[in-house]
């Protein structure tokens, strides 16, 4: 599909997640349904804007960790959503400029801005996949993948705030799985994800909200998310809430509270042995 066929594919009818995502970052790539969808979250959970912002601050945070503390060179981001600058590449590639990023998300609209996504550093690389998170198969079969990452090295799984919106009846640990299998020794898996557990009558509020706009969710324990790194050796602090996750000291945010119910994100970094 190219970015014009994406544009004439972008359903503006139904507010969409990566574009409410957009919202609570204070981007500009939505629309007014999506808007009013992230309103009425922001209503029921004021700390949405937090939640996002520390969601994206955890993903660079993991993503340097691994680059200079375990030597990976390569990424899978799966569930990309909309382009916010820095991107994972840009981050990866300010350590390692030979870093080899691959994104891959199922929204017209990002598929519409992913030439941005494809500006690598001279000696790296970059490419998108427009794919289903579903269906691990295709995504590993890809063409694009493979002219990228060479899976016989280690490679990081990025999953940030994707799993919740893959529902158990959809086989979130399964399709983990089958792509952590085929990933070599020393790869990772980096996820962060949403959960209920600091305020679970507010999270039923939220869950409600999306589930009425078409957009099922599954927001889940702590319990729930480390399920998710069976067989891995989980990096310090273990599955934490975001912005507990190896906090930045220079991040310039020092002072401002944060609290666990606020931000209502269990992050985690496991490397494959």
């Amino acid at each position: 599909m190219t970015g014009s066929q994406a544009a004439r594919g972008i359903d503006t009818s139904k507010p969409h997640s990566a574009r409410m995502y957009d919202y609570y970052l204070g981007g500009k790539d939505h629309f007014e349904v999506d808007k009013h969808a992230a309103e009425k979250v922001a209503e029921a959970y004021p700390g949405i804007f937090a939640c996002a912002t520390e969601n994206r601050a955890f993903m660079h945070r993991a993503t340097r960790v691994l680059a200079r503390e375990h030597g990976i060179r390569q990424w899978l981001d799966i569930g990309t959503g909309i382009p916010t600058e820095p991107n994972l590449h840009q981050v990866a590639q300010a350590i390692v400029p030979q870093a080899r990023v691959v994104y891959a998300d199922n929204d017209p609209l990002v598929l519409k801005y992913a030439e941005t996504l494809m500006r690598s550093a001279p000696e790296g690389r970059t490419t998108y996949i427009h794919a289903d998170a579903n269906d691990a198969d295709a995504l590993l079969s890809a063409p694009e993948l493979s002219e990228v990452l060479d899976l016989s090295q280690p490679v990081a799984l990025s999953l940030n705030a994707l799993l919740h919106f893959i529902t158990d009846a959809q086989d979130p640990y399964g399709l983990v799985g089958r792509l952590m299998e085929a990933l070599p020794s020393g790869s990772a898996l980096a996820i962060s994800h949403c959960t209920p557990d600091f305020d679970p009558a507010t999270w039923e509020k939220v869950t409600r909200i999306y589930v009425d706009s078409g957009t099922p969710v599954q927001f889940r324990s702590r319990v729930d998310v480390e399920r998710f790194f069976t067989g891995l050796d989980l990096l310090e602090p273990g599955i934490s809430v975001g912005h507990r996750w190896r906090p930045d000291p220079d991040s310039g945010r020092e002072g401002e509270e944060l609290t666990d119910a606020t931000v209502s994100l269990w992050a985690g970094v496991g490397i494959k042995p």
